[in-house]
């Protein structure tokens, strides 16, 4: 399979929007107050939005990773 020069820098693109944003809200998260309990303890709100960011992270790496392979 192969892919247009147009889809793989779209590819590219996504995959840097990704890894440029999900950073950007995973600072936001660690710093939200319902992100530790009364205990200190990490809180369910903050699991949820670390697996989140961290698929998300994933798959922008991956659709990144393939649009670059296509470019070359």
């Amino acid at each position: 399979m192969t892919l247009s020069t147009g889809a793989a820098v779209l590819l590219v693109v996504a995959g840097a929007w990704n890894l440029f944003i999900w950073p950007q809200f995973a600072k936001r998260i660690v710093a939200d107050p319902r992100s530790r309990g009364e205990n200190g303890g990490r809180t369910t709100f903050f699991t949820v939005h670390a697996v989140l960011i961290t698929v998300s992270l994933a798959l922008g790496l991956a659709v990144g990773f393939i649009g670059v392979v296509a470019l070359v």
